[in-house]
């Protein structure tokens, strides 16, 4: 037994030094003193000065936050919603629905990059920052609904006709009931979407303008030349953020089961 447990701590600490590893490299060369990415020439913390200074870095993250901001949030309440719908349908359809979520997620980005091009291109829309939060809200609010669905799951079916039995309205019962019942999965697929639209690419750099570059865009167009270590700060800086969502996110997901464990034990 202890022989198992012993292998199985290895299995997965290779597993994470594989995964971490090399963003611990990105994070220690982001303070390397020279360009070189093989040799250590001191530390230094100018290229994260200098990254503050570059205006086409700067100007793309702030156009990804605007995006990844505007249409995770989009995302979110049109995927909450579509949860809840899909928790009151019946098995069969709700077999069908969810088979139809799913395809957006199994489908190779570069499907979904191109048949939106030919959908605004065909409707005339011109391509710029509202077809790059349209693209986003598409292949974001299949995640929410995955997200959400297992909560509403188990949540207490009854909980929401005793809101209403309570003198609630409908809309009532679920702002006050249903919404913070299951608040634990709308933010595990907030983070999610806000997650993915700012690492997208494929999808983005069919559907953007010429004004309208992403930081993932603007990242690859400088792989042509020569990645600056003002990269690496960017992407330290954007690490340490998303990190600190996720752990935030999961203290506030384990803080709210133990509520419900301690209301549960109470009663």
């Amino acid at each position: 037994m202890k022989k198992h447990n012993l292998l199985s701590n290895l299995y997965t600490a290779l597993v994470m030094l594989f995964l971490y590893a090399p963003i611990a490299v990105l994070i220690v060369f982001s303070f390397n003193d020279s360009k070189s990415r093989n040799t250590w020439a001191g530390f230094t913390t100018h290229w994260y000065t200098d990254l503050f200074h570059d205006e086409e870095i700067i100007s793309a993250l702030v156009l990804t936050l605007v995006v990844a901001l505007v249409s995770s949030v989009i995302a979110t309440v049109l995927g909450t919603s579509a949860a809840i719908g899909l928790n009151k349908m019946n098995k069969k359809l709700r077999s069908v629905f969810m088979t139809l979520n799913y395809l957006p997620m199994v489908n190779p980005d570069i499907i979904i990059g191109v048949s939106l091009m030919l959908l605004f291109t065909y409707l005339r829309i011109e391509f710029g920052v509202g077809t790059l939060i349209l693209a986003h809200i598409t292949f974001s609010v299949p995640y929410v609904v995955l997200n959400v669905m297992p909560k509403l799951r188990a949540m207490d079916k009854h909980i929401y006709d005793a809101a209403l039995d309570l003198g609630c309205n409908p809309l009532q019962a679920y702002f006050k009931v249903v919404i913070p019942e299951i608040m634990p999965g709308i933010l595990s697929g907030f983070v999610m979407a806000l997650t993915l639209s700012i690492d997208d690419f494929v999808v983005s750099y069919f559907v953007n303008g010429p004004a309208s570059q992403t930081l993932p865009l603007v990242i690859y167009s400088q792989t042509r030349r020569r990645v600056t270590p003002k990269i690496n700060a960017l992407s330290t800086i954007i690490f340490i953020v998303v990190l600190g969502i996720l752990v935030l996110n999961n203290f506030y997901s384990i803080r709210k089961e133990q509520q419900l464990r301690g209301k549960k034990g109470g009663h």
